[in-house]
């Protein structure tokens, strides 16, 4: 199902992922998500929604790229896309980020520019602001925006040379291996912050990259379609494992080496288990495309960006207002009344924002008219 050139499963993927990010806050702010039992364990895994978020970036961007490799089409123009990055995503989040700092933090001028200019993850780490504890993938998101032209030149160069699709897979490996290097320079220099940029991540970009490429190279495919139902159901499955002791603690104590590669490990098996269903199947009629693409979940998919950004701020002025402790409160009052108000402020951020930057960059971009034809002599009078 597809509307408007977007596909509306995948932003129902990202409705569903966004979510899921809420949900994993309200459960750290009431405290539900450090009791005992298995809910608590597998709400805490819902952090799962970012490496979803970052392969649906690889996927979605890297593919124009990719057909230019494969089928020789032009490749996009660097300049462009980043213009086209920048207008997409900063004005919301500088809208967001002032607000929070403006109602919630002392900072001075360059703590400002610090998270105005998505920096906050290569300073000396300390406790968020409050209502921007989320952020911290924007500034990762942003680096993989500016990197990508570097990586498909890259990647276009080495694929000249053989079997294109086979060349660029094979290229797009070595960012997982990247990944893993991250983790294990983290652990044995004692860097934690390491995981809060690019190279660790590489590994849920690189995914989305390489399904890029097969989506080009072999379409839709039918065998992931007769498969689907079997690749979502171990999706979950895995999911339950990566909710287990196995992928690490879910307090804010540090995992070990062994239980990062795990939890790396699982949440890109998760993230391409839940995606290549709705990417690479050949039927956009299926139940599940009719499920997750049904308008509903394609509106909030659309507007996920921006309730992505405004849902902490929501929860940190529900508390402030009601005096409620952290780690207190009901979890089901916090999120209902929470929900209705991160969707409606997400739906006037959304309109107001993020549509008019879209259309001030639409008329920017767009290519100029040709003056108009000039209009024909009149005809004689019929005698």
């Amino acid at each position: 199902m597809r509307a408007q050139g977007r596909d509306a499963a995948l932003d129902g993927i990202r409705a569903l992922a966004a979510l899921g990010v809420w949900v994993l806050h309200v459960g750290g702010n009431t405290g539900v998500m450090y009791r005992p039992g298995m809910f608590a364990w597998m709400t805490t895994r819902l952090g799962i929604a970012v490496p979803i978020f970052f392969l649906l970036s690889g996927l979605l961007l890297y593919r124009p790229w990719a057909r230019a490799v494969i089928e020789d089409t032009p490749r996009p123009r660097p300049g462009r896309y980043l213009w086209r990055r920048v207008v997409r995503v900063m004005p919301a989040y500088w809208l967001v980020t002032a607000v929070a700092l403006w109602a919630w933090s002392s900072l001075d001028w360059t703590g400002w520019a610090k998270w105005l200019l998505l920096l906050q993850n290569y300073t000396e780490q300390t406790r968020a602001p409050d209502g921007l504890y989320q952020m911290w993938t924007m500034p990762i998101e942003m680096a993989f925006y500016l990197l990508l032209p570097v990586l498909a030149w890259l990647l276009h160069a080495w694929a000249r040379g053989g079997n294109r699709p086979v060349r660029l897979l094979a290229g797009i490996a070595l960012l997982p291996v990247i990944s893993f290097a991250s983790v294990v320079v983290s652990h044995a220099a004692d860097q934690p912050q390491l995981a809060l940029w690019l190279p660790h991540h590489l590994i849920f970009f690189g995914a989305g990259m390489a399904m890029a490429v097969l989506s080009v190279w072999i379409g839709q495919s039918k065998v992931i379609d007769a498969l689907a139902p079997q690749l979502l159901v171990l999706a979950l499955l895995l999911y339950v494992v990566l909710s287990t002791e196995l992928a690490g603690p879910r307090t804010l104590s540090l995992p070990t080496l062994s239980q990062s590669i795990w939890r790396m490990v699982l949440e890109a098996s998760v993230a391409i288990l839940v995606v290549a269903p709705f990417a690479l199947a050949s039927r956009h009629d299926s139940l599940r495309h009719r499920v997750l693409g049904n308008p509903v979940t394609a509106y909030l998919g659309r507007i996920s960006y921006s309730f992505f950004l405004w849902h902490a701020p929501v929860i940190t002025l529900y508390y402030k207002i009601t005096g409620d402790q952290p780690f207190t409160g009901d979890f089901v009052k916090v999120g209902v009344l929470t929900l209705i108000a991160s969707l409606l402020v997400s739906a006037a951020s959304y309109h107001l924002v993020e549509e008019s930057a879209l259309r001030l960059n639409g008329r920017r971009s767009a290519p100029a008219q040709p003056p108009p034809a000039p209009a024909p002599e009149p005809a004689a009078p019929a005698p």
